[in-house]
């Protein structure tokens, strides 16, 4: 499987790597693995919805 990095997710998804951090300890994105103190997310992983807004959340939990 392929892996990117927080900075690679930052700048495909466009938020800062702070909230990617935070999205894979909270266990938003499935199948990342923290190896040390870097986690590994797989490249194919959509990024998790907003729970901030109600309209960028569609009924399967994904943006819009």
């Amino acid at each position: 499987m392929d892996y990117m990095t927080l900075k690679e997710a930052s700048n495909k998804w466009g938020v800062p790597p702070r909230w990617i951090n935070y999205y894979c300890s909270s266990g938003r994105i499935p199948a990342a693995v923290k190896m040390g103190t870097v986690w590994l997310i797989p490249k194919n992983s959509q990024k998790p919805a907003d729970k901030r807004f109600k309209s960028t959340r569609s009924k399967d939990g994904e943006n819009k």
